[in-house]
């Protein structure tokens, strides 16, 4: 529970999953703070921290106290820190990224652990990051449901997200997104995953990469995925995030959705995300 910790204040921010965590210092954490941390992660799937000022080297300092570094191949590096990537919207670009619900890197045989993101530029309003817990989602099913997803596996894919035929994009035009011939990435992952740190059983497909059931088509599989994807975004499962400059989040991609609203049109938003090696995902 929130009133546990000893090191960290922490205030949930929803029912379903979320905690803001104060009194912390990025750029110096103890190792009885940090261990308190990585149990909040744990227990709320996205930790939020304010007021953070961390240059780019004590950004990666702080994620490789959790895991290696998974260099994106899509976004725009930072040119001095290559291993953090730029996510960003100028006040005349009309789309943003990571506009739809979606977990990072689950198209790679063993996809993410996290991701690290930190606001560098936010908008006076707007530009908020939503939050579903794949725990909630899961745990809301029938029984039947969860019976019959539990013997699945679904293919995921780079391809359709940040292959060629996406060349019309803005964000690829612009620049922010590139590689398009890198986009060969396709996996396999169980529909319901045991998570590697928790136990907790969580739903596993995303309507950015999830392609289809294993040994079904895409049309059979289209509408139990679009089920599958309206069921994981309902309100109850779900916690928003309002930036401010220098706040932090960071997310379980095995736990979790997230999207970006687009509501800030003409106003600048730049953050910088360092996503997290994961493990292989089993059922």
């Amino acid at each position: 529970m929130a009133n546990d910790y000893v090191n960290i204040q922490v205030r949930p921010v929803s029912a379903a999953l979320g905690a803001e965590i104060g009194g912390v210092d990025l750029k110096n954490v103890d190792d009885a703070t940090f261990s308190e941390i990585r149990a909040a992660f744990h227990q709320y799937s996205v930790i939020f921290f304010r007021d953070q000022e961390m240059s780019p080297d004590q950004h990666i300092a702080f994620a490789e106290r959790w895991s290696t570094i998974n260099v994106n191949r899509f976004f725009k590096p930072l040119e001095s820190h290559p291993r953090i990537a730029q996510v960003i919207k100028e006040p005349d670009q009309t789309d943003n990224i990571g506009s739809t619900w979606h977990t990072d890197h689950s198209y790679d045989q063993i996809p993410a652990m996290g991701s690290i993101l930190y606001a560098r530029d936010v908008p006076n309003v707007g530009g908020d990051t939503h939050f579903s817990s794949m725990y909630r989602a899961y745990e809301g099913l029938s029984s039947g449901m969860q019976a019959m997803l539990g013997g699945l596996k679904a293919w995921h894919s780079s391809r359709h997200a940040f292959g060629y035929v996406t060349n019309d994009l803005e964000s690829r035009k612009d620049g922010r997104l590139s590689n398009p011939d890198l986009a060969t990435q396709d996996s396999i992952h169980p529909v319901v995953i045991a998570h590697p740190d928790t136990g907790r059983k969580s739903l596993y497909v995303n309507g950015d990469f999830t392609v289809r059931f294993d040994g079904w088509t895409q049309e059979e599989s289209q509408p139990l995925l679009d089920y599958l994807y309206e069921h994981g975004a309902r309100p109850e499962y779900t916690c928003r995030f309002q930036w401010q400059k220098g706040s932090v989040a960071f997310w379980d991609n095995r736990a979790t959705w997230h999207y970006a609203s687009n509501d800030y049109h003409g106003q600048r938003r730049e953050m910088h995300r360092i996503t997290l090696d994961g493990v292989a995902l089993s059922a």
